[in-house]
């Protein structure tokens, strides 16, 4: 196990909200001991003291859940350098230290390969590790350069490339559901299953990451990572194993069979909007051109919408639609697996049986089966929910990601190839949008998002 981790960006919201609570949460759990340290660099020219009350504010915020003397620890592991990611020097001086580091580049991806770089000229101990987050590139052409230079730095295996929902214990339970229960297996096909929704829909705006989110939008922010990767989950046949190549292989798998968007595809088959001036709960909400950040002229979308079909014999037929949108009515997160109806019902007017769906809750974590039962004493229909609440998990997703990190477990991180699959899968999106030739739609914020579009996925063979 590695016990040294270097933080660039260290006094981001990265941080604040999810690397130190995960931190904090490894050490209530006993993963991290004394000798652990903790190098934090950002551009701010702060000192030791300075970075520690920062941390010690934000773990009172967002580490509540943890000991008050594990986030001591980790306030008291850690040490603050300014850095210039981009000055090699500045760099070498952050890494510097006996044995491996594990590098957390906490960074916006336009900055991953001058870092790469910076990191490579440094020179990194032997063993060491090095973690980016999502987006990975900005495009097909940005990750394979991308790629190239992470695989002159460090082998693959010494590469995470995070995605904390492959940690979220819901989504893990996707595989669980699926292929330790014999009930549901045998019908895991397009025989039986019509639909699969994948979304991600929240009622919060942009929460001050104007500076993040103007140069990504929805698309490349949830569907081209977190959705795609729930996606394979959904979708991968069995693995022999839950092991490092044998569980990444499969997800690739799913990723080639997606069906290649033509042009009219992308017209058909994919929405794009932004919110508009309106009211979420109790609080009046801007236009999102008015957010402080941003720039209206990039016509960054809000909320992001794809259908997509895969060829392969266990899945034709069958509509997988992903979408995700900011400043939404309501929370919506989840993965709603839709059965096709019975072919006949024997039980005369009692009406049309509901259709069953299975729904696997992102936040909150839960289980929901929603079957038709009869109404007492009548012979109507009525719908019927079995909901099971998962048990808390010992780690939160960063945690967990941050454990495998330290301890070179890359299961969870997604593989050079799925990164690049996945923009080949939206390249004719992102050219299609850049273009205009799919109208950038718009709904009022405290919407159910854009209005219904007649007709909506025809052809959908």
């Amino acid at each position: 196990m590695i016990d040294r981790l270097a933080i660039f960006g260290a006094t981001g919201d990265l941080s604040a909200r999810y690397l130190l609570p995960g931190l904090a949460a490894l050490r209530a759990a006993g993963h991290l001991g004394d000798g652990f340290q903790l190098t934090c660099a950002d551009l701010a020219s702060w000192d030791d003291e300075r970075f520690r009350g920062w941390a010690a504010t934000q773990l009172d915020r967002h580490g509540t859940a943890w000991p008050v003397d594990a986030r001591e620890a980790i306030i008291a592991s850690a040490r603050y350098r300014r850095a210039d990611i981009t000055d090699p020097a500045d760099v070498a001086s952050v890494i510097a230290g006996a044995g491996p580091v594990a590098v957390y580049l906490a960074l916006p991806p336009a900055l991953f390969p001058v870092a790469v770089q910076a990191l490579h000229q440094a020179g990194l101990p032997p063993g060491s590790r090095i973690v980016l987050e999502k987006p990975f590139g900005e495009d097909l052409d940005s990750a394979v350069e991308l790629n190239r230079l992470l695989a002159a730095l460090v082998p693959e295996e010494a590469v995470f490339r995070v995605d904390h929902f492959l940690a979220m214990s819901t989504v893990q339970n996707v595989l669980g559901s699926r292929l330790a229960n014999r009930v549901l297996e045998p019908i895991w096909n397009s025989t039986h299953i019509a639909e699969v929704e994948i979304v991600w829909d929240e009622t919060l705006t942009l929460e001050g990451r104007a500076s993040y989110y103007d140069g990504v939008g929805a698309l490349k922010d949830m569907v081209q990572n977190h959705l795609l990767q729930l996606l394979c989950l959904v979708a991968m046949e069995p693995p022999i194993s839950l092991g490092e190549r044998d569980l990444r292989d499969r997800k690739l798998d799913v990723l080639q069979s997606v069906r290649p968007l033509t042009g009219d595809d992308v017209l058909r088959r994919t929405r794009r909007a932004r919110y508009l001036p309106g009211r979420i709960g109790d609080r009046d909400v801007p236009a999102y051109v008015d957010e402080e950040g941003v720039d209206p002229g990039r016509r960054t979308e809000t909320f992001a919408e794809i259908e997509l079909q895969l060829d392969c014999w266990r899945w034709s037929g069958t509509t997988f639609r992903l979408r995700s949108g900011k400043a939404l009515g309501a929370d919506r997160k989840e993965v709603a697996v839709r059965f096709r109806p019975v072919p006949y019902v024997p039980f005369g007017h009692g009406g049309e049986a509901l259709p069953n769906v299975l729904r696997f809750g992102l936040d909150p974590e839960c289980m929901t089966l929603d079957l038709t039962g009869i109404g007492s004493h009548t012979r109507t229909f009525v719908p019927l929910a079995l909901t099971a609440r998962m048990e808390p998990p010992d780690l939160p997703a960063y945690g967990r990601l941050l454990l495998d990190v330290l301890n070179g477990d890359p299961t969870l991180s997604i593989r050079g190839d799925e990164a690049e699959e996945a923009w080949r899968i939206l390249a004719p999106v992102l050219s299609a949008w850049s273009g205009d030739l799919v109208p950038l739609e718009e709904y009022p914020a405290g919407s159910d998002g854009p209005a219904p579009r007649q007709p909506y996925g025809a052809d959908p063979a």
